[in-house]
């Protein structure tokens, strides 16, 4: 009998170690399984999962850094028509509301469309951008609102080289203390110096 015991106790803790094994191996499982469930983000799904009614950039740099961020993302990726639709209208929220109301949303994207059809008919691609530094931005006060001026600057990779696109944005403060872009346009290097 105490042969019987021995074997019996043997095969338990047999029985014992392969159940730990066996539910480390479960648990090691479920763990990979969860990190194979995660999506990759598109560059316009990042640009659509911004909340700036909670995470608005706070300073005219920021602000201009987003658009920036978006107009790359606009010119450089393969988009469907319903992606550029979302991602220009997400590029709306940065503008000042009397700027976004010069143009119908229609009229908007139709434009948008025909600019982005254009920029890569041509084969171009904006390759890097940078804004002018936090020192550099023109704070002033006309018409009773506060603005300010500072530039945002591309490189574009075209068939012949590089392109640098310069442009002055003017941005005015709205009366939630957000500065809204209120309008660019594209400038010479001589008027950056």
């Amino acid at each position: 009998m105490n042969k019987f015991k021995g074997t019996k106790g043997l095969i338990i803790v047999l029985a014992l170690i392969l159940l730990v094994v066996g539910y480390y191996y479960y648990l090691s499982n479920r763990h990979n399984a969860r990190s194979e469930d995660n999506v990759k983000v598109t560059p316009a799904q990042e640009v659509l999962l911004t909340n700036y009614e909670v995470n608005y950039p706070p300073t005219p740099k920021e602000v201009v850094k987003s658009y920036l961020d978006i107009t790359k993302v606009l010119h450089n990726e393969d988009l469907t028509d319903e992606e550029v639709e979302a991602v220009g209208l997400k590029l709306e929220e940065l503008f000042d509301k009397e700027l976004a109301e010069n143009k119908s949303d229609e009229d908007y994207l139709k434009d948008l469309k025909s600019e982005l059809t254009s920029f890569k008919s041509n084969d171009y691609s904006i390759v890097n951008y940078y804004t002018s530094s936090s020192t550099e931005v023109d704070y002033y006060t006309a018409d009773g609102f506060e603005l300010s001026r500072l530039y945002g600057t591309y490189n574009i990779r075209t068939s012949s080289g590089t392109q640098i696109l310069t442009e002055v944005f003017v941005l005015r403060k709205d009366e939630n203390g957000r500065w809204k872009i209120y309008g660019w346009q594209p400038v010479t290097t001589d008027e950056t110096e």
